[in-house]
């Protein structure tokens, strides 16, 4: 366990460079002291750990060192192929095939048992996936037409920082100059994309940090549902609603839970394709919310 942590630490400190021992030991779970003897022992194997003191000290490793390749294992050259072969069915790039092909004559094709196809993923305006991966590695500003959820739209000029997969679509994560703050895009609601061919106006922080940041300050606000649910409907709330039984009732009905975000649609339009399944219970302003809803169907129909 103990080698498999200095593995560890010895990858991290690569691919992070100066960490603070605090930092160490809050990412691995252990002492500071434990990162400090870990340390000790690093530097007996031969790996060239430093250690910097000051505000902004820490452990790095020297420059031009580099792990041999034969430390990783077949076991973890499986789980780097899966995780490519995953990513070419979303993407059907070229190029992800040719890595797919140099990590295969690194170690051959070791299975591990998974498979992962995301060829649903190809749905929506791939072109623009492309158009933006290529303004991102040439720091250029892009410019569309947005329709934002609340049906307002207009023109939007930003610097594109990475293209992410979250919430059952694709998103774009961009610095917009106007605000002068990093925005989320859905790509689905996204028109007449455009390269500007406009530099950078700034350097930003990778994605990663930038994406934790955002949604560290995220306003959005998750609302939790009580609903009474026929027993046949249980599993399909579980599975499209995250829900959870909290008991059951003399007529196995279930009384569940399940939390929303009231800005968005998806959940509204599973819960009415549940029908008189599913019956909202609290909050009172999303159950009016549905009577609502349901009243302006009737009308929409008695019309007829």
């Amino acid at each position: 366990m103990r080698a498999d942590r200095l593995y560890a630490i010895t990858v991290y400190l690569l691919n992070h460079g100066r960490t603070s021992a605090a930092e160490l030991a809050e990412h691995f779970e252990v002492s500071v002291r434990t990162i400090q003897r870990d340390m000790d022992s690093l530097c007996s194997a031969g790996i060239p750990v430093t250690a910097v003191t000051g505000v902004h000290g820490g452990y790095e490793i020297m420059e031009h060192f580099t792990l041999d390749k034969h430390l990783i294992s077949p076991e973890d050259y499986s789980y780097i192929l899966t995780a490519l072969k995953g990513l070419f069915t979303a993407t059907k790039q070229p190029q992800i095939a040719g890595i797919c092909e140099k990590v295969s004559s690194l170690n051959g094709e070791n299975h591990n048992g998974m498979l992962l196809d995301f060829s649903v993923l190809r749905e929506g305006n791939w072109k623009y996936l492309e158009m933006l991966q290529s303004a991102i590695n040439n720091q250029k500003a892009v410019q569309f037409r947005y329709t934002n959820s609340r049906s307002e739209t207009r023109m939007h000029t930003v610097e594109p920082i990475a293209v992410v997969y979250r919430w059952y679509s694709w998103y774009l994560l961009a610095y917009s100059t106007v605000k002068s703050d990093y925005r989320i895009y859905k790509i689905l609601r996204m028109e007449d994309l455009e390269l500007t061919g406009q530099n950078f106006t700034r350097e930003h922080e990778t994605p990663e940090v930038i994406l934790a940041d955002h949604d560290r300050n995220s306003k959005v606000t998750y609302t939790t549902v009580t609903a009474k649910c026929n027993p046949d409907f249980v599993a399909k709330t579980c599975e499209y609603l995250n829900g959870k039984v909290i008991r059951y009732l003399s007529d196995q009905m279930a009384i569940m839970e399940f939390r929303v975000v009231e800005s968005e649609q998806l959940w509204i339009g599973t819960l009415l394709s549940f029908g008189d399944n599913i019956e909202i219970i609290a909050p009172e302003h999303i159950r009016n919310r549905f009577i609502h809803c349901a009243e302006k169907i009737i009308s929409l129909y008695q019309k007829l």
